[in-house]
């Protein structure tokens, strides 16, 4: 070994160039919140909307797998307003479950995307402690947006971490 080599200098074959990593990239940006079911969707059953679907004359939104749907409610009570006790109360405001609910009216949710939803919902409440469905959770007398807005984005996070 030459002394006068700086350690700088020293080359080995075990060094390899490194290499960056691509950042992740970031959760999509959040399904807006819907209007309010027009006649139609409030009227007509599921069953015959779906035939209509079927047939071509009526157009339901694409559903949303758990992950967005959870994103959604958050965006819906943002919109229209959050409340407890009631699925809608008389001024428009919604608890989660009501937000669900719109959500799978409009074609937005199937039933087992929505029940999926709620699984995710209720490990983050269990991971602290809570054992309670998360609609009960909601109407707790000392409960506060917040806490809904954070139970909302950690269940959405963990379903877009299980692929959902």
């Amino acid at each position: 070994m030459n002394p006068t080599l700086t350690p700088s200098q020293f080359t080995s074959p075990d060094i390899r160039p490194v290499r960056h990593l691509a950042p992740r990239p970031p959760a999509p940006d959040p399904p807006g919140a819907p209007a309010w079911p027009t006649w139609g969707q409030r009227v007509l059953p599921t069953p015959l909307r779906g035939l209509l679907v079927d047939l071509g004359m009526w157009h339901d939104p694409t559903p949303h797998p758990p992950s967005q749907h959870l994103s959604q409610v958050l965006a819906t009570l943002h919109h229209y307003g959050w409340c407890k006790s009631l699925d809608y109360s008389p001024t428009g405001r919604m608890c989660i479950r009501g937000a669900q609910n719109l959500l799978e009216k409009t074609g937005h949710v199937t039933p087992a995307g929505r029940a999926r939803a709620a699984d995710h919902m209720q490990t983050i409440l269990a991971k602290d402690g809570v054992t309670m469905p998360f609609w009960a959770w909601n109407d707790l007398p000392d409960q506060q947006f917040p806490a809904v807005q954070r139970l909302l984005t950690q269940a959405a996070d963990l379903a877009r971490q299980n692929g959902e």
